[in-house]
């Protein structure tokens, strides 16, 4: 299992939101370029960055910065955050992103979801948020009638390669993942390969999630744990890989 360190933009900076809320943010780092080389150093072999500020605007609103992680990381960088039409997919894949991570558009606009994955294939992402099962949107403001595991299945269907679910009620928490959701999604979505999100804040967390048998749950994010020192990248990656 692959640990993807996470940078989430707001205002230029990177911070940590619990449970994806805007308003109760912590500010880590104002150098995101900074952290992006730090997390190298590290040895992190792939990078998670969300634009929050298109997420919550609906228009990527970070793209130097964007561009300066992806040039100072120097390694796969999945890329998401008010990527609702494909002028957005385009520049961001273009400057350099491995994936763009579709969210609100995937439950919003599946033709244009199906119209990114047949013209960029295993480069497009689809970011699956939930609460309490049921998929949510807009940066978390909105929360649909859609239960994720539809929303996995149906991408899956898709061809979309890469599936990240993330439960929003635990993220930012540190109290471990939604284990039950994150295996059912894995199951909904056989094809695909998943990251689980939201919550995943020690060994014990990876080890759980190693544990529960899915053989397409390829990778974890982790944020808030790693910037407060809860854990570190090296001791999730010891087990990942021992798992």
């Amino acid at each position: 299992m692959t640990i993807l360190p996470a940078i989430d933009l707001k205002g230029g900076r990177c911070v940590r939101l619990r449970q994806g809320r805007a308003e109760d943010e912590t500010v880590y780092c104002a150098d995101p370029a900074a952290q992006a080389r730090d997390w190298r150093a590290q040895g992190a072999a792939e990078l998670h960055v969300v634009d929050l500020d298109g997420a919550f605007g609906g228009a990527p609103r970070h793209a130097d910065a964007i561009r300066a992680i992806i040039e100072a990381f120097g390694r796969p960088v999945e890329v998401g955050g008010g990527l609702r039409g494909m002028e957005c997919v385009e520049a961001v894949l273009a400057a350099g992103a491995a994936r763009a991570i579709l969210g609100s558009a995937a439950i919003e606009d599946p033709d244009f979801t199906a119209r990114a994955v047949e013209r960029f294939g295993a480069r497009i992402a689809v970011g699956i948020d939930a609460r309490g099962g049921f998929v949510q949107t807009r940066g978390w403001t909105s929360t649909s009638g859609t239960p994720a595991v539809d929303l996995a299945a149906n991408m899956d269907a898709l061809g979309v390669q890469t599936i990240i679910y993330t439960d929003t009620a635990t993220d930012g928490m540190l109290r471990g993942p939604n284990l039950e959701q994150t295996a059912a999604v894995c199951d909904a979505a056989p094809h695909a390969s998943v990251t689980a999100s939201g919550g995943v804040s020690s060994p014990a967390d990876v080890r759980a999630l190693a544990a529960l048998g899915r053989p397409n749950l390829r990778a974890a994010i982790v944020g808030k744990a790693l910037y407060d020192g809860a854990t570190t990248l090296k001791e999730l990656e010891d087990v990942s890989r021992n798992a």
